[in-house]
C-alpha cells in the first residue's frame, strides 16, 4: 500500500526547520518541495536522480530570480510557473 503525501503544514515545518531565511507564499511549497520530500521522506530506499534534483536546484534558482525581478521577497506560484517555462 502506498503512503500518502504528507500534510501541508508538516512540509512547512520541515522546510522552515531546513531553511528558516526562505520565505514562501502559501501554497508555492507544493510546486516542488511536495516531490522533493515524498522522494526523501517516503521512499527513502530509493535514489533520488542527480538530474531531478539539479532540475528542482534550477527551478529555484529560476524562481528565486523572477521574484527578484518583480521586487518581491516572497517566491510565488507564478514565479516557479515562470521558471518552469524558461527551463
Amino acid at each position: 500500500k502506498m503512503r500518502r503525501t504528507a500534510p501541508r503544514a508538516t512540509l512547512r515545518k520541515i522546510i522552515k526547520k531546513e531553511k528558516p531565511q526562505l520565505r514562501l507564499a502559501a501554497n508555492t511549497d507544493l510546486l516542488s518541495f511536495l516531490i522533493y520530500f515524498n522522494y526523501i521522506f517516503f521512499f527513502p530506499f530509493l535514489k533520488v536522480h542527480l538530474s531531478f534534483l539539479l532540475f528542482l536546484h534550477r527551478l529555484a534558482e529560476e524562481a528565486r530570480t523572477n521574484a527578484f525581478l518583480d521586487k518581491s521577497k516572497i517566491i510565488k506560484p507564478d514565479h516557479a510557473i515562470a521558471a518552469g517555462k524558461v527551463i
